[in-house]
């Protein structure tokens, strides 16, 4: 893999110094902050989806209760047994 060449001085400190409080090299430090990061960012995405597929069958439980009982998406009697139209 290849290498990341940081030249912002103020993060090269700011690496530095949560590396003497965590205890671990610069570098130890910049994978546990972008580890970290990285995993709140795709558990907030997971979130954001399940809040929209939970939205989206909300709208299909309230429009179901739209149709007559016994309505279907079934359009077979539409067709012959070689699914041609009658």
């Amino acid at each position: 893999m290849g290498q990341l060449n940081i030249k912002d001085d103020v993060l090269i400190a700011e690496a530095k110094e949560l590396a003497a409080l965590l205890g671990t090299s610069a570098t130890g430090a910049v994978r546990e902050a972008v580890h970290e990061r990285l995993a709140r960012e795709k558990a907030a995405r997971d979130e954001a989806r399940q809040r929209k597929v939970a939205a989206i069958m909300a709208i299909a439980k309230d429009a179901s209760k739209l149709f007559p009982p016994g309505t279907s998406s079934d359009h077979g009697d539409f067709y012959d047994e070689n699914g041609l139209p009658r």
